[in-house]
């Protein structure tokens, strides 16, 4: 099985980078060929045979991976799967990709695998990097409805099926959007505690933009993705949860002008899923109104 890796930068973290790209060209097995695409940047200092896709601006996350994917070819289709990684991470073991071959080979049914990430220090797993609703044991591997946007494998075939990364969300959500395109086309999802991408603690609100983002991108999702009756109940969930989490006053007030947003403003094409899918979901743990 080909694997490729897609690593976006903003040229801001060189080392972190060398770094990362010296633990993938550690992985056991047949190379892993590697695409870099900087954001607005120019990238030097590559190792040879790293491919790079220099951007005249930053596309965002998602847009950013899909460039990086057709690097690939169409939908990615010169390799069999594709690593995601963040330019700040670092692969812990030399078999990650292994384990990732010997995952898809095994289940022809899987589309996307979602790494562990852990803190190099102390080796914590965040519980939001535990994309389950019962994440108290991050080190239990389980099916999942969604997967980790920075620290994930997918198989190119999914992208030939669904469609990339939705390039408007910018930042957030994007993974949820393609996790449950490719749940409703009949993929699966493997969170994989032994895969682990090693990575500083952070919090997303260290971003600008998170809570706008975070809000509209919510409305987007939903809109896109839920039948029509299942999309206030979402969006009325996540409002409430939002208000009981008590955010700073700026904090609330960029989260309602997102929410607005949402609904005022174009989320590309609306292909509610299943009802099926809603109930597999819901068997997976996670029934798509939370």
């Amino acid at each position: 099985m080909r694997l490729g890796a897609v690593i976006i930068t903003m040229g801001n973290r060189p080392d972190e980078l060398k770094a990362l790209l010296d633990s993938v060209a550690r992985q056991e097995g047949d190379p892993v060929e590697v695409v870099v695409v900087g954001q607005g940047v120019r990238l030097t200092g590559l190792p040879e045979g790293v491919r790079c896709v220099e951007l005249p601006e930053n596309l965002g996350i998602p847009g950013g991976r899909n460039v990086g994917i057709e690097a690939f070819g169409p939908g990615g289709g010169e390799v069999d799967a594709l690593l995601f990684l963040d330019d700040d991470g670092l692969l812990e073991r030399t078999d990650t990709a292994e384990l990732c071959r010997q995952a898809f080979a095994e289940d022809p049914r899987l589309g996307i695998v979602s790494f562990r990430i852990a803190d190099p220090e102390s080796g914590e797993t965040q519980r939001r990097h535990v994309p389950r609703l019962r994440a108290s044991d991050p080190m239990r591997s389980s099916r999942v409805t969604t997967f980790l946007g920075g620290a994930n494998a997918v198989r190119t075939e999914v992208f030939k099926q669904v469609g990339g990364l939705p390039g408007e969300f910018f930042y957030a959500h994007e993974e949820t959007d393609l996790a449950w395109r490719a749940l409703d086309a009949g993929w699966l999802i493997d969170y994989r505690a032994d895969m682990v991408l090693l990575h500083p603690t952070t919090a997303p609100s260290r971003h600008a933009v998170y809570h706008r983002m975070v809000a509209r991108n919510r409305v987007w999702l939903a809109r896109r993705n839920l039948p029509a009756p299942l999309v206030p109940v979402y969006l009325g969930v996540w409002l409430l949860l939002t208000l009981l989490r008590k955010p700073s006053a700026p904090a609330l007030k960029a989260w309602f002008g997102g929410f607005k947003e949402g609904w005022t403003t174009p989320c590309g094409p609306r292909r509610p899923m299943k009802w099926r899918t809603v109930w597999r979901l819901t068997r997976l743990g996670r029934p798509p109104v939370i």
